[in-house]
């Protein structure tokens, strides 16, 4: 074997992988941003739902304008109320807006054969999502309907049912597949990391044997792995933000159910991760084969 093949061995020995291991812990933090773009929409889109969630309430005919104008105050000034901003989510139609409405959608004109508009005013309610459990809502029915001049409150009790019963299970189970990835995210950055140091114990020994002390030794090697978690983090959140313009461009509306600010909280969440899992790895594994002996190292 000549001196140049000697060379070129021990450097690929000696040399630490830096792009398998950007590359590993890039592509494990993508995976983890994706399931986390996932718990956002999904969190996204259940609010959305649960905005919807309303209650109507029922005037009594022949309700006078100043009748009505207190029961909206009464009713707005209840804690259980729906805000969009500032604005209570609070709305009036009339029984002549209601019929519109109906003909519109069934295409019956109801009054031709009853000679008369049976439909009442009405308030529709956008319940805040607090107050959106059975217990409450059937509180808040019993509550509106003591109210002077209020004939009927309905709400869809068996959709109201379901919605939370769905979410329920919905959180659940991500919260569960969550921490699994989690796990398994930490499991093969750590194995990573082992396997790029592996390379490195030679090294660490020359190091010992020179009289270099473990906080010298460990220090290059840490500040390298804190920088290769940023740099994967990085590197992953660009892709994720690549897949996110992609799937905004191909899926209509999509993007009613992004919240960049948490997306961008996300990212940072990536970088952190990856500099901090980095870190604790690079630091077990120094360790270890600090304590190793020259035969164990072989």
């Amino acid at each position: 074997m000549d001196k140049e093949t000697r060379s070129r061995k021990k450097k690929k020995l000696g040399s630490y992988p830096s792009v398998s291991v950007v590359f590993s812990i890039a592509l494990s933090l993508f995976v983890i941003g994706l399931f986390g773009l996932l718990i956002l929409h999904t969190n996204k889109l259940t609010e959305i739902i649960k905005e919807n969630i309303e209650v109507q309430v029922y005037l009594n005919k022949g309700i006078t304008s100043n009748q009505r104008i207190q029961v909206q105050k009464s009713i707005s000034s209840k804690p259980f109320v729906a805000k969009k901003g500032e604005e209570l989510q609070v709305s009036f139609i009339s029984k002549e807006e209601a019929e519109k409405q109906f003909i519109e959608e069934t295409g019956e004109d109801f009054t031709k054969f009853l000679g008369e508009n049976p439909l009442r005013d009405a308030f529709i309610i956008n319940i805040a999502p607090q107050y959106q459990d059975a217990a409450n809502l059937k509180q808040i029915k019993e509550e509106l309907e003591k109210l002077s001049g209020v004939f009927e409150v309905e709400y869809i009790e068996s959709l109201v049912d379901s919605i939370n019963q769905n979410v329920t299970k919905i959180s659940l189970v991500l919260a569960g597949f969550a921490l699994i990835l989690l796990f398994v995210v930490i499991i093969l950055i750590n194995n990573t990391i082992k396997l790029a140091l592996f390379s490195q114990r030679f090294l660490i020994r020359s190091m010992q044997l020179v009289g270099a002390k473990s906080g010298f030794i460990q220090k290059p090697f840490l500040a390298r792995s804190l920088y290769y978690g940023v740099l994967a983090g990085l590197f992953a959140s660009a892709g994720l933000y690549g897949l996110l313009r992609f799937a905004n461009n191909k899926i209509e509306d999509l993007s009613a159910l992004q919240e960049m600010d948490k997306i961008f909280i996300l990212f940072i969440s990536l970088l952190l991760i990856g500099a901090l899992i980095g870190f604790a790895s690079t630091y077990r594994a120094i360790r270890k084969y600090l304590k190793l002996s020259l035969d164990e190292l072989y």
